[in-house]
């Protein structure tokens, strides 16, 4: 059995789908009904840049969801492989939203619209320079989480694989912490983020997704979902909407998502969007799966479903 997979910031590059753009119409009506939907070229953004304006939060969202579309549609409608066979569909972060339209629960132009809301409101929700992000790398969730016990307003915002793990807080915590590793010898990172994402310092973005989820009205998909927040089955709609909310200062259980699956017979995921992150990270988890990660035409000739 197979899951499909999408990835979540970070993936993003210029240039992306540029190779499908050219190739086929489909994906070009998809970028124009995105400049649309958005009221700004966030096409000619992708295909052209600037980098800097690229990786804005609030352009970074819905520019890696409409790859991750495009690829998904080019698949399923010019090659005629279903994925949506697949047990499970599941992201990180945002690629959880990716998940969701293209398993039928969210309409693309809806999709489009609450990620841009979603980057924006996650990019000022704490001032610029107030907080941000560590990767800690070759150690357990179980010695963080008793580090982070020591007063330290720092969380865990993403479980990503064995020994990935990232914190977010405010930067004179994070300073703390990184003393605290480096005392400890854990090899850590600062990430060249503007937010710190994943945590309560995320609240006023939590209120504004939270008016804006409840005014959507989500269909009835095909797939069954896994949810960032409790690496579990999300079991109706009601749920979702819930855990969409709780997402936003959450920790992303991706590690702990990808062992359900497996656990669940999954012995094959398939990465929809640009790059290769969630193909690394489900590496790191499991050695005995199958991967494929799916962003130009020759990837999509030699999936095998």
């Amino acid at each position: 059995m197979f899951s499909v997979v999408f990835p979540g910031q970070g993936s993003q590059m210029v240039g992306m789908g540029k190779e499908l753009y050219d190739k086929f119409d489909l994906v070009k009506n998809l970028f124009k009904e995105a400049d649309d939907t958005l009221n700004f070229s966030i096409s000619k953004l992708i295909l052209e840049g600037p980098k800097e304006e690229l990786d804005l939060t609030t352009n970074t969202q819905p520019a890696i969801f409409l790859i991750s579309y495009s690829i998904f549609s080019v698949v399923k409608m010019e090659f005629n492989l279903d994925l949506n066979k697949a047990k499970y569909f599941a992201g990180h972060s945002l690629g959880e939203y990716s998940a969701l339209s293209c398993a039928g629960y969210l309409d693309f132009k809806e999709t489009l619209r609450i990620l841009r809301i979603r980057g924006d409101a996650m990019q000022n929700s704490v001032p610029k320079g107030e907080g941000g992000m560590v990767a800690v790398l070759g150690s357990t969730v179980d010695t963080i989480e008793k580090i982070l016990t020591e007063k330290l307003k720092v969380q865990i915002a993403n479980d990503n694989s064995e020994g990935q793990i990232v914190l977010s807080g405010k930067i004179a915590d994070l300073e703390k912490l990184i003393q605290i590793l480096k005392d400890n010898s854990i090899k850590n990172i600062k990430l060249p983020v503007s937010a710190p994402f994943h945590c309560n310092l995320m609240n006023n973005a939590t209120k504004i997704m939270s008016e804006e989820l409840n005014k959507l009205n989500f269909l009835s998909g095909q797939n069954k979902l896994i949810s960032n927040v409790t690496a579990k089955e999300i079991r109706d709609l009601d749920e979702l909407k819930n855990l969409l909310i709780r997402q936003i200062e959450n920790r992303v259980r991706w590690r702990e998502s990808v062992i359900n699956m497996i656990e669940n017979d999954v012995n094959h995921f398939i990465e929809i969007g640009p790059g290769k992150v969630l193909s690394g990270l489900i590496k790191r988890i499991s050695r005995d799966v199958k991967i494929d990660a799916i962003n130009s035409q020759n990837d999509i000739e030699s999936l095998k479903l």
